[in-house]
């Protein structure tokens, strides 16, 4: 009762032109009816004026008016646009350039369009065509590529940059949400894991090798209020990625996001690789002796001096002075290892994006 008596007060408060003082006192009330009154007329108060500011702020936000509703470059796309023609003139006459202006082949593009076509393709409506799915992966595709700003791919490409700015992540989500299984199997079976080990020892005689794992730094813009947390030790804004390499360059297990600033061994110990490989769960094969050999060698992964030794995680001698046995395991151990480092050079080599400062930014 308290309650709703001190909100017919202020009821009475807001109806009356008097003073909040002299209201008060012309109503009879005790002191714990007084205070509530006070508070609540307190926080009215105070919600009144945060409503106040927020209308000024959205006034001072406010968009401006379009002077144009499409501007005429973009209407001229069939004609002029990349897409349109000079795509279209390299998949029909010059095949190796359109390999290099897109990093795949005609057949393997227009077989991306036919999967992601139902994730990206958007309703027609009243008011304009949408932009056709084959385009909206094209300029993504170009983007990740060369790492062009979306000002510069807008003007090529004749796509408004304010709707490059949204279209591109959609795609890119798009790409991952439908082949991100398909792509990154990480073995869960010994028989797998045995595959990828005999692939080692083929082709790097290095044995009972399950995978190479090391960090990328991928550039970024760091995002505002951040502090240090995105900045590594070369001196820029970055997030991490963690990955797990097979004999063949094909990544088996990726962790990204991470911040630049934190270590491939403390990113490492928060995933649930690391987990399931210290309890017990990877599935990883048994020990078992080495070609010509007859004592139990564990199957492991390998990687650099950042991270921790273990049964299953095996890294180079790190102290200076070296006997010959020694010197000869390191050289094996990191031929194996260097498998990491190849794979992330190509994946840079075919997606500048991952080594430029872009657009997309960390929210």
């Amino acid at each position: 009762m308290l309650t709703c008596r001190a909100f017919a007060y202020e009821s009475r408060v807001k109806r009356s032109s008097l003073p909040i003082p002299t209201i008060l006192s012309s109503v009879k009330m005790d002191d714990d009816q007084a205070d509530v009154l006070k508070s609540v007329v307190c926080l009215l108060t105070v919600a009144s004026v945060a409503k106040a500011k927020a209308k000024a702020r959205a006034k001072k936000v406010r968009r401006k008016r379009k002077t144009v509703w499409v501007r005429q470059w973009l209407l001229d796309r069939p004609n002029y646009g990349l897409y349109d023609q000079l795509m279209a003139q390299l998949a029909e006459g010059d095949v190796k350039s359109f390999i290099n202006f897109m990093r795949m082949e005609p057949e393997m593009f227009y077989k991306l369009v036919e999967d992601l076509t139902p994730k990206i393709k958007k309703k027609t409506t009243r008011w304009r065509e949408p932009l056709p799915p084959a385009l909206r992966l094209a300029v993504t595709l170009r983007y990740l590529a060369t790492g062009e700003s979306y000002q510069s791919l807008g003007y090529a490409f004749r796509v408004a940059p304010n709707t490059l700015v949204s279209m591109v992540p959609e795609v890119c989500q798009a790409i991952y949400d439908h082949y991100h299984d398909m792509v990154f199997k990480c073995p869960t079976t010994e028989e797998e894991w045995k595959e990828v080990a005999q692939a080692f020892s083929n082709k790097w005689h290095f044995h009972h090798c399950c995978g190479c794992i090391d960090g990328k730094h991928v550039r970024i813009q760091a995002p505002a209020h951040s502090g240090s947390l995105y900045h590594n030790y070369k001196g820029f804004s970055s997030v991490i990625m963690l990955a797990v390499v097979d004999a063949n360059y094909r990544f088996l297990y990726v962790d990204m996001g991470s911040y630049g600033a934190d270590s491939d061994a403390g990113i490492f110990r928060e995933t649930g690789l690391y987990q399931a490989l210290e309890e017990d769960k990877a599935s990883l094969p048994g020990s078992e002796p080495l070609p010509d050999g007859d004592a139990a060698v564990p199957y492991f992964l390998v990687g650099d001096d950042a991270f921790p030794l273990r049964s299953w995680l095996m890294k180079p001698h790190s102290k200076k002075e070296l006997s010959p046995e020694e010197r000869i395991f390191n050289y094996r151990l990191c031929r194996a290892r260097r498998i990491v480092e190849n794979a992330f050079g190509i994946l840079a080599n075919r997606c500048v994006s991952t080594n430029q400062l872009t657009d997309v930014m960390i929210s």
